[in-house]
C-alpha cells in the first residue's frame, strides 16, 4: 500500500517487532553444490505452518533490479524468480501450505493508482533516455571519454500487469518450477502448494487474505496456526493485525537506505549520471579483472512480529473507566481504521495528516479523548459507524489550523539548519590538532603520541580557531562591498523551491486550497459534500475491502486530491451500501484502462490503435504527456499525477467493435481462471484428491512421471451477505510475552534481559580472556543503548554471540 514512511515510523517506534532472519546457506564439496536440508528445524528456532508470497514483490526486483546488473533475457528473469523463491523457502520452511498469488486484475478503485504508476514509469523512461543523450553529447564535447553506447532493448515494466504474455509465461513457469520441486525436493513433500496467477482477478495480498479468512470460517481451522506472510507493502502489517491471528509474521527484504548505484551514461561509481564528467575508468583489480562486475551485496531478510505489536498496541490502545466493556481486539480494528486517513492506494490522505508529522499519534491521542463521548467503537467487522467517525474528525479539523502552521514552522527550520550545515562544510575544520588530541579513523590499532604538554597544545588549539573566525569575517566584511556584484549559481545556498499557491501556513487556505486543486469557490457547499461524500464512501470501501473482501468492483475516488477535516459534518447518512453483483474488468480491459500509449505493444494492433488513432472516440485517455502536481512536496514521485480518469462506459463502447479481432491465443488470456492446487505424490492427501477429482470430471493435471497432481481449487463458498468476525478464535493461544512488563522492578531482583529472536530460552554466551583480550580493556566498558536501556559491551557479547559450538572462543554458561 502506498503509505510512505509507515514502515519506517512503525519500526523506530515499536523496535521489538524487528527480528534478523537466520539463514543457512547451502555448501560446495568437490564442485558439487549441496542444497539446504529443509526437512531440518528451522534455524530462526520457529516452526511456520503457511508461507504466503505476494509474488509481485518479488517478480519487480527479479526482472529490473536496481542494485545489480539486470538479467539478459525472459529466461534468466525466471531463474532470478525461482531462486528468490527457493531462498524464502529455505528461510521460513512451511510445513503445510505454500500460497504464491501474483497480482490480478485489480478493483476499479486500485486501477487509478495503477493507471498513475505505469504513466509515470513511461514518462520517467522517455526524460531519462533523453537526458543521458543530452549529457553525453556535452561530455563528448568537452573532451570527456565515455564507453560505446549500447544498442540494448530497454526492459518494459509495465509488461508486469495482468493480460500480458509475460506473465502467461510467468504462470507456466511457475507450473513447471512448483512441479521440480514437489518431485525432486524432500522439504516440499508434504506441502500443499496453491498458485493463483494473474489470470484470477484480485491483488495478490488479497487473495491470500481472502483464503485466510475462508480458511479461519471453516470449523476444524486450526486457530494455532503459524502464518507468514512474505512482501514489502506497507499494508500487509494493517492486513495481518485485521486477521486477529496470534501468530503472524511478515517477511521482507531488510532496507538499506544509499546504496551505490553505478552511472547511467559510464557505468562508474561515486556519482550519478547529472555529475558524469567522462573521467578515463580506473582499473579495477591488478589485472582489470573485475572490470564488468557490480558491487553487490546479497540482500538480507528481517522478520516483523505481528505479536509483539500486538503487545505494544494493547499498551498504547488500553483504556481505562470506558463508558462500555473494553475490547482489544475492536481496538485493533480501530487503529488500523485510522491508519487509513495517512494514505493508502485507494484514497489520498487527509492535507492535515503526515506520518513523518505523528499523524498516526495526533489520530491515537484524539481517539482516546473522544472515545468516551462515542458511546462505541469505531467499527465492527469491517464496518465503519460514521456517526462516531464524524467526532475523530472534527477534533482533527480544530487543529488543522496549527498544524499547518507549525508544518511551515518545522520546514523553515529544516531549511536554516540544512544552509548552516552547508556553510560548515565549505569552510571545513577550523583547525586540525596533531597527537593525542587529533581524530582517529576507526579500527586503527596504532596508539596515537601522547601530549606532552596538554596547556600548550590547549592554547595553540584556542588561538588557530581564533584566527580562522578572523579570517572568516575579514572576509564576510569584504563581501559586503560587492554588493551589486552578481552572485554565482555556485555559490547561492538555497535551492530553488516550487511554486505553493495554496499557502496552507496563511490565513485563507481552504478557499485558496479547493479554488487551486477543485477549481471551485470555498462557497460551493455542495461541491464540498460531493467530495467529502465520496471520502466517505471510500473509507467504506477500503475497511469492507480488509476485512470481508471487495465490495464492489467499480466503485472509485473521483478526484485527485482529499478533503479537509473540518469538512466531515453531519457524514452520518452519507453512505448506505455498494452497488451489489459487481464484476471485475477482464485482463486486456484492463490493460486498455492502465497503460499509456508508449506500452501499447503489448496489446492486440486493434485496441493499440484506440490509444493512438486520432480518430480513437477514447484518445482523450492517452496524454502523451500531463502535468504533476507537487503539492506541496519537494519531489515528482512525491506528487499527484494530473491524468484523466477513466469512463468505464465509453471504454467498453470503444472495445465492443475490436473484440471480433482478437486470435484464440488472445481470447484465452483474456478470460479470468481460478487457483490450481499441486499436491506431490508422497503427500498423505494425493490418491484422496486424484481420485476425487477424477470421479466428479474435474481437470486433474498430472506431470509426466505422474508424481505431481494439480487441479483447479476453489476457496470455501459463503452465502451472500455472510460476515467473517474479526475476533480472535476460540482455543487460540497466545504467544509468550516478550516486552519488559511495567513492574518488573517491583517483584524481580534480576536485571530483564530482552528476547532477541522467537525463542524464549534461547543458550547465553560468555567471552572467555581470549575474547576480551581480542576487544581490549577499552572496549570492554563501552555503553550502548539497545531497545531503550543501557547494556555495556559485555552484554551486548551475551545477547547477540552465536551458539558455543560454533566460535571457539566461546563458552556456554554453566
Amino acid at each position: 500500500m502506498g503509505v510512505p514512511a509507515f514502515f519506517r515510523w512503525l519500526s523506530r517506534k515499536y523496535a521489538s517487532i524487528i527480528v534478523h532472519c537466520v539463514e543457512e546457506k547451502g555448501k560446495e564439496c568437490n564442485g558439487v553444490r549441496i542444497p539446504v536440508d529443509t526437512t531440518k528445524p528451522n534455524p530462526n528456532e520457529v516452526e511456520f505452518d503457511n508461507l504466503y508470497l505476494d509474488m509481485n514483490g518479488i517478480i519487480h526486483p527479479c526482472t529490473h533490479p536496481e542494485d545489480k546488473p539486470a538479467p539478459k533475457n525472459e529466461d534468466e528473469m525466471m531463474v532470478a524468480i525461482f531462486e528468490y523463491i527457493d531462498r524464502l523457502f529455505n528461510i521460513v520452511r512451511p510445513r503445510r501450505v505454500l500460497y504464491m498469488a501474483i497480482d490480478g486484475v485489480a478493483p476499479r478503485a486500485k486501477m487509478n493508482q495503477q493507471r498513475s504508476r505505469r504513466f509515470r514509469a513511461s514518462k520517467e523512461g522517455v526524460e531519462l533516455t533523453e537526458e543521458k543523450a543530452r549529457i553525453r553529447e556535452e561530455v563528448i564535447q568537452r573532451g570527456g571519454y565515455l564507453p560505446p553506447e549500447e544498442i540494448k532493448e530497454r526492459f518494459d515494466s509495465n509488461c508486469i500487469t495482468p493480460g500480458t504474455e509475460f506473465m502467461d509465461n510467468l504462470a507456466q513457469c511457475l507450473r513447471y518450477y512448483v512441479a521440480d520441486r514437489l518431485s525432486n525436493d524432500p522439504g516440499w513433500k508434504n506441502v500443499t502448494v496453491l498458485l493463483s496467477d494473474a489470470s484470477v482477478p484480485g491483488e495478490g495480498e488479497h487473495k491470500i487474505m481472502d483464503y485466510i479468512r475462508r480458511q479461519r470460517a471453516q470449523p476444524n481451522h486450526d486457530p494455532n496456526t503459524h502464518h507468514c506472510l512474505c512482501g514489502a507493502d506497507a499494508d500487509l502489517i494493517m492486513l495481518g493485525l485485521a486477521t486477529h491471528e496470534p501468530n503472524f509474521t511478515i517477511i521482507r527484504e531488510e532496507f538499506k537506505p544509499n546504496k551505490p548505484r553505478p552511472c547511467a551514461l559510464c557505468g562508474q561509481m561515486g556519482h550519478e549520471i547529472k555529475d558524469c564528467q567522462g573521467a578515463a575508468r580506473e582499473k579495477q583489480g591488478e589485472h582489470d579483472e573485475f572490470a564488468d562486475t557490480m558491487p553487490v551485496s546479497e540482500q538480507e531478510f528481517i522478520f516483523i512480529r505481528l505479536c509483539v505489536l500486538r503487545e505494544y498496541l494493547a499498551r498504547e490502545l488500553t483504556m481505562a473507566s470506558l463508558p462500555f466493556p473494553f475490547d482489544f481486539e475492536r481496538s485493533v480494528d480501530d487503529w488500523v481504521f485510522m491508519c487509513f486517513f495517512v494514505g493508502n492506494d485507494f484514497l489520498p490522505h487527509l492535507p492535515s495528516l503526515e506520518i513523518r508529522e505523528g499523524a498516526i499519534d495526533r489520530l491515537v491521542n484524539i481517539y482516546k479523548d473522544v472515545v468516551h463521548k462515542t458511546g462505541g467503537y469505531l467499527t465492527e467487522n469491517g464496518y465503519v459507524n460514521l456517526e462516531r467517525v464524524e467526532l475523530i474528525m472534527q477534533a482533527v479539523g480544530v487543529a488543522e489550523d496549527n498544524i499547518f502552521k507549525k508544518r511551515k514552522e518545522d520546514d523553515e527550520g529544516f531549511k536554516r539548519r540544512m544552509k548552516e550545515k552547508r556553510k560548515r562544510m565549505k569552510r571545513g575544520p577550523a583547525y586540525m590538532t596533531t597527537g593525542q588530541f587529533a581524530p582517529q579513523a576507526l579500527g586503527r590499532r596504532d596508539r596515537p603520541e601522547a601530549v606532552q604538554n596538554a596547556r600548550h597544545q590547549a592554547y595553540d588549539m584556542r588561538m588557530h580557531t581564533k584566527a580562522s573566525e578572523n579570517e572568516r569575517l575579514s572576509k564576510a566584511s569584504g563581501s559586503a562591498d560587492n554588493r551589486g556584484m552578481k552572485r554565482k549559481a555556485e555559490d547561492s545556498d538555497s535551492e530553488p523551491e516550487p511554486e505553493d499557491n495554496v499557502r496552507l501556513w496563511e490565513d485563507g487556505w481552504k478557499q485558496r486550497y479547493y479554488k487551486t486543486k477543485f477549481d471551485v469557490d470555498v462557497e460551493d457547499e455542495d461541491f464540498r459534500k460531493k467530495v467529502v461524500k465520496s471520502y466517505v464512501e471510500g473509507l467504506c470501501w477500503v475497511l469492507r475491502y480488509y476485512y470481508q473482501g471487495c465490495a464492489s468492483w467499480k466503485w472509485y475516488f473521483p478526484f485527485h486530491y482529499a478533503p479537509f477535516a473540518s469538512d466531515f459534518k453531519d457524514i452520518k447518512g452519507m453512505f448506505t451500501d455498494f452497488e451489489k453483483d459487481t464484476k471485475p474488468f477482464k485482463p486486456l480491459e484492463q490493460l486498455m484502462g492502465v497503460f499509456p500509449a508508449a506500452s501499447g505493444n503489448f496489446l492486440p494492433p486493434t485496441w493499440r490503435s484506440l490509444m493512438s488513432s486520432p480518430d480513437s472516440p477514447i484518445i482523450d485517455f492517452y496524454p502523451d504527456d500531463f502535468a504533476i502536481d507537487l503539492n506541496g512536496k519537494k519531489y515528482a514521485w512525491q506528487g499527484v499525477a494530473l491524468l484523466p480518469f477513466v469512463d468505464e462506459r465509453r471504454l467498453r463502447a470503444a472495445l465492443a467493435d475490436v473484440y471480433s479481432d482478437l486470435t484464440p491465443e488472445e481470447v484465452r488470456r483474456n478470460s479470468l481462471g481460478s487457483d490450481v492446487m499441486f499436491l506431490g505424490k508422497s503427500h498423505p492427501l494425493f490418491d484422496f484428491i486424484h481420485e476425487l477429482y477424477r470421479t466428479e470430471s474435474h481437470e486433474v493435471t498430472i506431470n509426466s512421471n505422474q508424481t505431481v497432481l494439480g487441479n483447479s481449487f476453489k476457496d470455501p463458498h459463503f452465502a451472500d451477505g455472510f460476515v467473517f468476525k474479526a475476533v480472535l478464535l476460540s482455543g487460540a493461544k497466545m504467544p509468550n510475552k516478550v516486552l519488559k512488563p511495567g513492574d518488573w522492578e517491583k517483584g524481580n531482583r534480576e536485571p530483564w534481559r530482552p528476547q532477541l529472536g522467537f525463542n524464549q530460552h534461547r543458550q547465553q554466551a560468555h567471552l572467555d580472556q581470549s575474547g576480551f583480550r581480542a576487544l581490549g580493556a577499552d572496549s570492554a566498558v563501552t555503553q550502548y543503548s539497545y531497545l531503550g536501556e543501557e547494556y555495556s559491551i559485555l552484554k551486548c557479547v551475551e545477547m547477540f554471540a552465536p551458539p558455543p559450538s560454533e566460535r571457539s572462543p566461546l563458552t556456554s554458561h554453566p
